[in-house]
């Protein structure tokens, strides 16, 4: 009995530490400093308050955005700085998506230091979503700027930094395009420090860098004060979607860092990315990083390095760093030397199996059990307390971890199960760095820490025990803060995706408790794991699925569709069901690939965008159609072509290619902000082409119609990443 009452304490002390892991990156709170000293979060949010006034949205070439950047100017000048102020009509691109947009935009640019020498570009942007204040996103770096323009000023600088405060970059990064483009400034700079945030609290963590990353990894090392990033995020990062200004700068050949905030993204883009909400400690961490590799390389510059690296910080005090190349085969000389350690010790059969059952198992519990939950509860039910849906996915992958060790590996010599582990972990590392080779740095220490003690066990006796403490306790301080921050990042799910990272971190601590299994019925010590992961996942089921803070996504429109002379309402939300009597059903509209609840609504006649062909005429093989656009009162109109039209180009004021796309891509064309209504889009189609053209207009607010709906959406959810909208859809056959 008092076996099991020291499992059952061992169990929860794993699963309390999986749910702490993200403590060790607790920020402190930002300490006042003197006048000119340091950088001060509380100076910078009041600069901050004075420039958003009344929080309101400020989207592209809107009136809101012109006097944000009126009041941005005004700190400007309080600070010796006058800024200049550029006026470009500016489209951008994808070369992965056959979209443009297109729009007026207005940077702000300021520079402190000498006037000669390649300038360090600090970035952020001005505009915000028309969903929300974009407090954070991106007032942070505004903030940021500001406040290192004022420590900066009158300092010996060596070289020239530039402030960008661009407009655009909710719209299609656009500000950063006109800025590459036509600010001569642009052909000076060799150095950018980008600022960016998904999210209100938490780590300003460095996640991309120019490729390749030496120089710029060697900055970050050299400049940043508690440094939070690591090469494994910088290579997923890269596999995603998502995309900062950065994606348009990388076409040069410059020294790159971006950071950004990503805590409780249910904020973001959203009426809840408010001054109140936040955190001063993440301003203050992102401050005296991006002000120490700033004030670096101003004054002494940028390092020469070249070549890849692999890194990662330990516990935000400071940064790992070594070559790609070397990491790569320091993993393989592991993966080699475990191999044989395993064949030595037979542990190539059924200890290896248990490793893999265990990893496996795990991930296909935990979505076992989150599918259940889902069933029963439609939506993001974990949004409210994330936390609790993690440790249950945690703790099912526990109970996999226990059941693989004493039903699979049938064995209590911790020398073999340790052989096999590590052994699949490094594998496990290499497998992981064939599509992010960042990831190598993170499979380098802890299983190098095992093998030392396994090779000296022959020497001095206890030396392999010692190695394996060591290495399970560095695998949870290096990767469990990082395991954090992907939870953070991947807020909208799948959670139980964790499960196997999870069971990867713990199985190393529940090897050296295999003699205390052993001593367990087995049956029993399986049942305490599954019926405490039981518990968890019922916790899930009961806890609020929202809350005052992480409200529900609930963002209301009403369709108009001019040709068919009807009304629908549609909801984006996460799935959950929609508290209003309509006949809803779950379907894809013309302006997104999101899917979204749709309803008939009563007609509410709204004049959507209409377009004219000004004329036609030849350019290359194809022909270029220039189309004159009235927006008739939208803030956005996006002409959409069919996924077989053939489209090459399009623009106003500049023109892009449509990027490769997919066959079933259909092509987008959209221009964002007042000074739409009466401008002059190009088209770029195949000879002779006609495509019907579908015309989407964007407008904020909802018709009378539409206020019962409003009513009705839950007291805890709010819009987000677009406000409450009406939407027009009409066509256009090119004649």
């Amino acid at each position: 009995m008092k076996q099991a009452g020291a499992f059952l304490a061992v169990c929860v002390a794993l699963l309390v530490a999986m749910a702490l892991k993200g403590a060790l990156l607790i920020l402190p709170s930002p300490p006042a400093a003197p006048e000119g000293q340091g950088f001060d979060a509380d100076r910078a949010m009041e600069r901050l308050s004075r420039i958003l006034g009344d929080q309101r949205p400020h989207p592209v070439d809107s009136d809101a955005a012109d006097a944000v950047r009126e009041r941005l100017l005004a700190e400007l000048r309080t600070l010796g700085l006058e800024g200049r102020v550029t006026d470009d009509v500016t489209c951008n691109g994808s070369a992965r998506e056959r979209r443009i947009n297109c729009a007026r935009v207005r940077n702000l640019v300021a520079t402190v230091g000498p006037s000669e020498g390649r300038h360090i570009l600090l970035v952020s942007h001005y505009d915000s979503t028309p969903a929300g204040p974009g407090a954070s996103d991106d007032g942070i770096g505004i903030a940021t700027m500001l406040e290192i323009a004022h420590l900066l000023r009158g300092q010996r600088l060596t070289r020239p930094v530039t402030f960008l405060f661009n407009e655009g970059e909710e719209s299609g990064l656009l500000g950063a395009r006109a800025f590459l483009e036509r600010d001569p400034l642009a052909a000076r700079v060799d150095t950018l420090v980008n600022l960016e945030s998904r999210g209100v609290n938490g780590p300003a963590i460095m996640f991309e860098t120019s490729r390749p990353n030496g120089a710029s990894v060697a900055l970050f090392r050299a400049g940043a004060s508690r440094p939070v990033g690591n090469s494994l995020s910088t290579d997923l990062y890269r596999l995603i979607p998502n995309s900062t200004d950065v994606v348009v700068f990388e076409e040069r050949p410059w020294t790159i860092l971006n950071f950004a905030v990503i805590g409780n993204e249910t904020r973001y883009h959203s009426a809840g990315d408010t001054l109140e909400a936040l955190d001063r400690r993440s301003l203050q961490h992102m401050g005296v990083q991006a002000l120490g590799v700033t004030a670096l390389a101003a004054t002494e510059g940028t390092p020469e390095a070249g070549g890849e690296r692999l890194y990662m910080d330990v516990l935000g005090l400071g940064l790992l760093v070594l070559p790609l190349l070397v990491g790569l085969v320091l993993l393989g000389v592991l993966a080699l030397f475990f191999f044989g350690e395993s064949w030595r010790r037979g542990a190539l059969g059924r200890p290896l199996l248990a490793m893999l059952a265990a990893f496996a198992g795990a991930g296909l519990l935990a979505f076992a059990g989150n599918w259940i939950v889902q069933l029963l509860r439609p939506g993001d039910f974990w949004r409210a307390w994330p936390l609790v849906t993690t440790t249950a996915a945690y703790t099912t992958a526990l109970a996999v971890c226990v059941a693989a060790l004493l039903l699979v590996a049938r064995t209590a010599e911790r020398t073999r199960l340790r052989a096999a582990f590590w052994l699949f972990f490094v594998l496990l590392g290499g497998a992981l760095c064939l599509i992010a080779p960042g990831a190598a740095v993170y499979f380098l220490l802890p299983p190098l820490l095992a093998a030392l003690g396994m090779a000296a066990e022959r020497r001095w006796s206890g030396a392999e025990q010692a190695g394996a403490v060591a290495a399970a306790l560095a695998l949870f301080l290096t990767f469990g803060p990082a395991l954090h921050l992907f939870e953070e990042l991947m807020n909208g799910g799948p959670l139980w995706a964790f499960a196997p990272l999870g069971a990867a971190i713990m199985l190393p601590a529940l090897i050296e408790l295999a003699p205390v299994l052993a001593r367990l019925r087995t049956v029993f010590a399986v049942a305490i794991g599954f019926d405490l992961a039981l518990l968890f996942w019922l916790a899930a089921a009961l806890a609020p699925a929202y809350s005052e803070d992480r409200q529900q996504l609930f963002t209301i429109e009403y369709v108009w569709d001019e040709a068919a002379r009807s009304g629908r309402y549609a909801v984006n939300n996460d799935g959950a069901s929609v508290p209003f009597e309509a006949d809803w059903a779950r379907a894809e509209l013309p302006y997104t690939s999101r899917i979204r609840w749709v309803a008939p609504a009563p007609p509410a006649p709204v004049a959507g965008p209409a377009v004219e062909l000004v004329n036609r005429t030849p350019q290359g093989d194809g022909d270029r159609l220039r189309l004159r656009v009235q927006m008739n009162g939208a803030h956005s109109l996006s002409l959409i072509a069919p996924a077989d039209s053939g489209l090459r180009a399009g623009g106003g004021g500049s023109m892009r290619p449509f990027g490769e796309g997919n066959p079933e891509q259909r092509y987008s064309l959209r221009c964002v902000g007042r000074s739409c209504d009466g401008a002059v889009l190009d088209l770029v189609v195949p000879r002779g082409a006609r495509p019907e053209l579908t015309l989407i207009g964007h407008r904020p607010g909802l018709p009378s119609v539409a206020a019962g709906l409003v009513q009705a959406r839950p007291a805890l959810a709010r819009a987000q990443y677009g406000p409450d909208s009406t939407i027009t859809i009409g066509r256009f056959q090119v004649p």
